[in-house]
């Protein structure tokens, strides 16, 4: 039994063209979990997942939080023995709208397709794509060690993520026992770049802001009445400014970060953030200053203006609006105090003169980061960089939100990220797609990783 034997199995998986065929298998089911129908959700966990982790060695369950809860979720487990470690996979099977129709060359969102060294097809990337990697490379493990893995291994898979995951924390909570590991280690998101293998800890939470100024029902001539009456859109625009200056620098304390600690600014280093093809160039001189483009993405926070609307732009009208309204969004790190965000944002307003202005706050998610010493932080790093060879960018977060909350508040784990995709995937898009030697890479890596954890941790944080 060698680690090289595991990843070689791993990479045969892809070249073979098993991989491409399970995934097209799994990309055929249309789960676009928008539209309401439950019956294609159910289908992926109960026709497709279920079977395949059985072939595996996993005991599984379906289920939802409650008798009419919105969301779907797949629990199953590998146990080998209860003294070995236990890691605990997350991934998503529901997938945004297929957007039938506006794919290039007449591609469906409904086939994994290889054109070139891309895999065409919803949820390639997001997230199908990802979790079906990780298990490959379990199974390419197996392979090598005669069914054995070495460790126990449990997943969750969740048909709702797209909508925000509804009820995952009532699952976390409700199966809590059932979940207990030592570790999660899930894939999602994109790496840094499609060549840098990427670990990140953590993610930014999200908390919405609406500003709304109502002075007065309907519009009233702009000659006959300009001069006389408050303009709500000119005063909420200059609300919003008073919130982040004309360079997206954040104005208000209470919505500001503490500053970077040494270990996140060494952390972020080394890590650049370059655009991929169809990807806009980043704006110097923008956001924090002082900041590199990686810190302000990963190691800052971030307040962003996401509508802002009076009167109607496309067919304006000679008339002073009696309403206006915006809608900012926060994207914080961990640190931040968000829990009076909104008294916070009130009270500079008001300061300002701006005390007519109505302010809501909704927190999305919480912002969680795994501390960047952290023992299982180590030994993933060294076991990623001894397979592919390449420096591990080490992110302290992901720039965006993630449902991690529930692992690290309700289920107490540390949590490894390690993504499968890139930025230029067309995410969300059409054209949805997952590079080769991105895949190949990462069912490389997932096996060296999965083997050097059944292997035994060494000097590794789990006795």
């Amino acid at each position: 039994m060698e680690r090289s034997s595991a990843i070689g199995n791993a990479a045969g998986y892809l070249h073979s063209g098993r991989f491409l065929a399970d995934l097209d298998r799994r990309v055929a089911h249309r789960t676009d979990s928008t539209t309401g129908d439950a019956g294609p959700l159910h289908a992926y966990l109960a026709e497709e997942m279920a079977p395949a982790l059985s072939r595996l060695g996993f005991e599984s369950e379906i289920c939802r939080a409650s008798e009419d809860g919105r969301n779907l979720f797949l629990i199953a487990e590998r146990i080998e023995d209860p003294a070995l470690p236990t890691v605990l996979m997350y991934g998503h099977g529901d997938v945004v709208p297929g957007m039938e129709g506006r794919w290039t060359d007449g591609l469906s969102p409904w086939s994994a397709v290889r054109r070139e060294d891309r895999l065409y097809g919803r949820g390639t990337a997001d997230n199908k794509g990802q979790h079906s990697i990780n298990l490959g490379a379990l199974a390419a493990v197996l392979e090598a060690r005669q069914g054995r893995a070495g460790f126990n291994l449990k997943l969750l898979l969740e048909m709702g993520e797209e909508i925000g995951s509804p009820e995952l924390q009532a699952i976390c909570r409700s199966r809590r026992d059932r979940l207990r590991a030592d570790v999660m280690i899930s894939s999602d998101g994109p790496r840094v770049a499609a060549e840098r293998p990427t670990l990140f800890l953590g993610a930014r939470g999200g908390l919405n802001i609406r500003l709304k100024l109502d002075l007065r029902p309907g519009g009233h001539h702009s000659g006959n009445w300009g001069g006389l009456l408050v303009n709500p859109a000119t005063r909420l625009a200059a609300a919003v400014a008073a919130l982040v200056d004309g360079n997206g620098v954040i104005l208000v304390e209470g919505l500001r970060p503490p500053p970077l600690s040494p270990a996140v600014r060494r952390a972020l280093a080394g890590i650049p953030v370059v655009p991929g093809p169809g990807e806009p160039a980043v704006d110097d001189g923008w956001g924090e200053p002082g900041l590199s483009p990686a810190e302000r993405v990963y190691g800052w926070n971030t307040l962003e203006v996401l509508a802002l609307g009076a009167g109607n732009a496309e067919r304006p009208v000679n008339a002073i609006p009696g309403r206006a309204e915006a809608v900012l969004q926060l994207r914080f790190v961990v640190g931040t105090d968000v829990r009076n965000a909104g008294e916070a944002v009130r009270a500079h307003l008001a300061a300002r003169g701006f005390g007519d202005v109505e302010v809501t706050a909704e927190v999305m998610s919480n912002a969680t980061r795994l501390d960047l010493d952290n023992p299982w932080v180590r030994w993933a790093v060294r076991s990623m960089e001894r397979t592919t060879g390449k420096p591990v960018a080490l992110l302290p977060n992901f720039g965006g939100s993630l449902p991690n909350e529930f692992f690290v508040e309700d289920l107490g784990l540390p949590t490894l990220w390690i993504p499968h995709s890139y930025p230029g995937c067309n995410q969300h898009a059409p054209d949805e797609h997952l590079l080769v030697p991105v895949a190949e890479e990462a069912l490389r890596l997932m096996a060296g990783l999965f083997w050097d954890l059944g292997d035994g941790l060494g000097e590794g944080p789990v006795p």
